[in-house]
């Protein structure tokens, strides 16, 4: 059986709150785009788990997907499969491309086996492997607050838009952006500025990371720059980098952008 597992972008994004557990808490609001890892799931002797694509740091045995799985054999019997990921999510973008393939994980052990566990029930499961692992889930559009794995529904649409990621060959260390953050109650939550229109977002959706993300890595914030420049209505780095969307009326091509970067259109 196969799952496609697909990105998101953060559509805002506020560190609120340094926690006791040491986590922070955050407001965002998570938004699916169409740029997908694939997962196979196969019978086998013993579980395994096979990466392909993208290379990944580590070793293959600390893979979510495997975690997952481990999770979900604690408390069902499950026979032994071997889980095949084929990478294509950029790593270290902001993109939670690892937390998806731990949540796709979950539906497709949930469907090949039909455990017949309810969506809640699936984020239970994987929210102790990420803190925005159980978006993937229900996979719609959501505000998130608390660590990021709590979720209210958000009416939002921009399929009539052009969506387009830019991934410059940095890999953005999660635990190094918040190093450099001080959390803040912003005056306007982003769940109400969610609902301004799309050409009111660049002077009120903020994304708290860029600021020391952008000073440890220029050219960052230079893509950014080129992505206005090339008439988009909006842009920002998703979630702690090094990713950055930009969100255009029409179609566009980016050759400028493509020379040192990975670049993916109409996501």
């Amino acid at each position: 059986m196969l799952a496609f597992a697909n990105a998101k972008i953060n559509l805002g994004l506020n560190v609120t709150q340094k926690r006791a557990d040491g986590y922070h808490n955050i407001e965002t609001v998570f938004y699916p785009v169409k740029l997908y890892d694939v997962i196979e799931l196969t019978d086998a002797d013993e579980t395994t788990c096979i990466v392909k694509g993208i290379d990944v740091p580590g070793n293959a045995e600390d893979n979510l997907c495997l975690k997952a799985f481990e999770v979900l054999k604690r408390d069902f019997d499950l026979p032994a499969q071997q889980i095949t990921l084929l990478k294509n999510i950029p790593i270290g973008a902001g993109l939670g491309g690892g937390s998806s393939d731990a949540a796709h994980l979950i539906k497709l052990v949930n469907d090949k086996f039909k455990l017949e566990l309810s969506v809640e029930v699936m984020q239970d499961y994987v929210r102790p492997l990420g803190a925005d692992c159980a978006f993937f889930i229900d996979n719609q559009p959501a505000y998130a607050f608390g660590k990021g794995d709590e979720f209210s529904s958000i009416a939002i649409d921009l399929s009539k838009y052009y969506l387009v990621l830019v991934k410059p060959p940095i890999h953005v260390a999660t635990g190094d952006a918040y190093a450099g953050i001080k959390p803040i109650i912003p005056s306007r939550s982003v769940k109400d500025l969610i609902h301004l229109p799309i050409a009111e977002w660049k002077s009120n959706l903020k994304n708290d990371f860029e600021p020391s993300v952008f000073s440890k890595y220029p050219e960052i914030e230079q893509i950014k720059t080129s992505l206005y420049q090339s008439g988009a209505l909006f842009s920002l780095m998703s979630g702690s980098g090094s990713c950055v969307y930009a969100i255009f009326d029409r179609q566009v091509s980016l050759p400028e952008l493509e020379r040192e970067n990975r670049v993916f259109y109409n996501v």
